[in-house]
């Protein structure tokens, strides 16, 4: 590809003038990889990416993922020059309140950015979950006249990210499902946070990354022809396999006190930038500054990035009067418009009465024709679909010769698919899920707390959720998890009572636009409860909790349930007589956000005789117990035995909540 090496490097130089004097303006940042990899910034957004300023969410633009997001500086800067909607005013206010800039890149806060990045790792398994979306949505939606989508996928990543377990576990996916659309830039420097590399490192990097099926290049970082060349060539090459760009660069280059030393990670060469500034010649009395002439350089790259989308815009509109379903497919997915929780419940046939069976096997039977109606729903699982019943009958696998495959088999690796649904949920065209026993979930729980972060509208089964896994053991019985889970921000923790109310949870989760859900679903059997309507069930997860048994005459006390203690509570209240309400709360954060007449409605403030019931910690029942009421559950590690000895023996029956209920009076 042709370079503008001159004004390029001008750029180069630029932007490390743009990090150093935002770093040195707060005090606070890392100037290591904004400067060490200015070359490789000024080629990507100079020359070797496809995107448009203007339409930063075009379906068809190269992706890029700074993975080592304490580097923002360096995605900001370029993405400043580049003409994205990130006037100066932003990179002077980098990392001040309200600012577009924050200190790690967030994908709700700003333009260009595609991933919200900072826990080393994670990047690179989103960037994996990107290329999955992108392989699987131009498999799907072009056709032989219309080629409309042909993206990739670039992540910039350092050891810190290389070393992290997510990032390890996630190129591993990428090698083996041959995800050729990924090109990872691994910013070899040398250097880690607080040591030389080599103190924690000595593997062969590349023949670590070709043993996993990835094409390997290593090149000269501050070279730019040889970028540009390492660049093409990876995009050019479709035969399967990732590719990996081994760029050797010095860190903090430019700052000749603290290059190519770990005190160059952070912000220790901020008090020597005015030295640095003038070695680079940057102009003495104007800080952030951007010369007229790369103005007019990427101003003109806008010009030639315009053509090229009007160029796709035309062939799209095309491809979209001759697919008008899959056009309509694609325009909601880009609005992230879901569908209505209510017509997803119509999907669902009612189960027999009679049933009884586990809300996992349950949620099995309801993926089934949610699937045929929300064509975009993809399941994975982490190697368990046995267990976790979330395989898409007649859906195929994703894989290299099936492209189209909706179900993911992401091995044995937790940590990658919780970073890899990210990945397909930042993307915007697929509802993506995965699967594990919900003790696993902690190795999940970066990505998770991320998505809710990134108010991501993606979801995760988790089944096995209480001492009912029995024979297991304590290893495998999660008593703590659940109530963390709860602890995240704009997380919707859902634990469903019986199958009706799991077709109400997973309605909930893949309709939800602004935000993940965690579905907690059980091992164990447990019974319809018929005694609550159906519509009742299903609607009132909607609304997080509903008055599942409504009192006779005056209100005396109430009983609280999730999950399979439900039923506990529903016996208990027949044994303590008509002016007991049982209120099932199979998720709090919905009940959360309903109104405070609805809240009141179901438990009112004046009612202070209550008893809550679950097969876990009981600290997060607080709040709706109250000073008054008692809260039974496990506040302790389970035990190895059948799972209904397991439950009595924790006192997770009615039995114990009539004793309780009666210890109140």
């Amino acid at each position: 590809m042709s370079l503008n090496i001159d004004l390029l490097s001008q750029a180069a130089t630029q932007a490390r003038g743009l990090a150093m004097d935002a770093v040195h303006k707060c005090n606070s940042g890392h100037l290591g990889l904004p400067l060490g990899c200015a070359e490789i910034g000024a080629v990507l957004w100079g020359s070797a990416l496809n995107y448009h300023p203007d339409h930063p969410r075009w379906i068809n633009r190269d992706r890029f993922v700074l993975s080592a997001g304490h580097g923002s500086m360096f995605l900001y800067a370029w993405l400043h020059l580049a003409g994205y909607n990130l006037p100066i005013e932003e990179i002077r206010n980098f990392r001040q309140m309200k600012s577009h800039t924050p200190g790690h890149p967030e994908s709700t806060e700003t333009d260009g950015v595609e991933c919200t990045t900072g826990p080393l790792g994670q990047g690179v398994g989103n960037a994996v979950g990107i290329a999955v979306s992108q392989k699987l949505a131009s498999a799907r939606f072009n056709t032989a006249e219309h080629t409309i989508l042909d993206a990739h996928t670039i992540v910039l990543a350092g050891d810190g990210c290389l070393q992290e377990g997510v990032a390890r576990e996630a190129v591993a996916f990428a090698g083996h499902f041959q995800l050729d659309n990924l090109i990872l830039i691994y910013d070899d420097n040398a250097i880690t946070l607080d040591a030389p590399a080599d103190k924690t490192q000595s593997e062969d990097t590349a023949g670590v990354y070709q043993a996993l099926g990835w094409d390997v290049v290593t090149i000269d970082g501050h070279d730019m022809p040889a970028i540009a060349d390492a660049i093409q060539q990876a995009k050019d090459t479709d035969n399967g396999r990732p590719k990996l760009i081994i760029a050797k660069t010095i860190a903090g280059k430019g700052i000749a006190e603290v290059e190519g030393t770990w005190k160059a990670h952070g912000e220790a060469g901020a008090n020597h930038t005015e030295a640095a500034r003038a070695g680079l010649g940057l102009p003495k009395d104007e800080h952030f500054f951007v010369s007229a002439a790369v103005k007019q350089y990427f101003a003109e790259r806008k010009k030639t990035l315009a053509e090229v989308h009007a160029q796709w815009q035309a062939t799209y509109d095309a491809w979209s009067k001759a697919n008008p379903d899959s056009a309509a497919a694609i325009d909601m997915a880009r609005v992230g418009k879901r569908p209505a929780a209510a017509d997803l419940l119509a999907a669902i046939p009612a189960f027999p009465a009679d049933a009884k069976m586990a809300t996992r096997a349950a949620g099995g039977e309801v993926l089934q024709p949610l699937s045929d109606t929300v064509k975009n729903l993809l399941s994975g699982s982490a190697d368990l679909h046995g267990s976790t019943k979330n395989y898409l009958k007649g859906k195929g696998d994703f894989g290299p010769d099936n492209l189209i495959g909706r179900n993911f088999r992401f091995g044995i690796r937790e940590h990658a698919m919780g970073a890899i649904v990210n990945g397909i949920g930042y993307d915007g065209i697929f509802i993506p899920s995965g699967a594990t026993f919900l003790t696993f979930s902690d190795y999940m729980r970066g990505s998770i707390r991320l998505a809710a972060l990134a108010r991501l509208g993606i979801f995760h089964i988790f089944t096995h959720d209480s001492v009912g896994v029995g024979e297991d053991g304590p290893t495998h019985q999660p008593v703590e998890v659940t109530a963390s889970l709860r602890l995240i921000p704009e997380l919707d923790v859902i634990r469903p009572a019986d199958p009706e109310e799991t077709a109400g949870a997973f309605a909930a989760a893949i309709s939800r636009e602004d935000g993940p859900s965690a579905l907690i679903l059980t091992r164990q059997n447990v019974p319809n409860l018929n005694s609550i309507p159906v519509k009742d069930r299903r609607e009132g997860v909607l609304k997080g909790a509903y008055v599942a048994r409504r009192e006779k005459g005056n209100l005396e006390g109430i009983l609280m349930a999730s999950g399979s203690e439900l039923q506990h509570a529903l016996k208990a209240a027949e044994q303590l007589g008509d002016g007991i309400r049982v209120v099932s709360m199979p998720c709090f954060e919905r009940l959360g956000r309903q109104s405070a007449e609805y809240q009141e409605s179901i438990l009112p403030k004046h009612c202070r005789r209550r008893v809550s019931i679950e097969a876990g910690v009981t600290h997060v029942w607080g709040p709706y117990v109250g000073l008054d009421g008692k809260a039974l559950g496990i506040d302790t590690f389970g035990i190895s035995a059948p799972g209904n000895e397991v439950m009595d023996h924790f006192g997770m029956n009615a039995e114990s909540v009539v004793r309780a209920y009666q210890s109140l009076a």
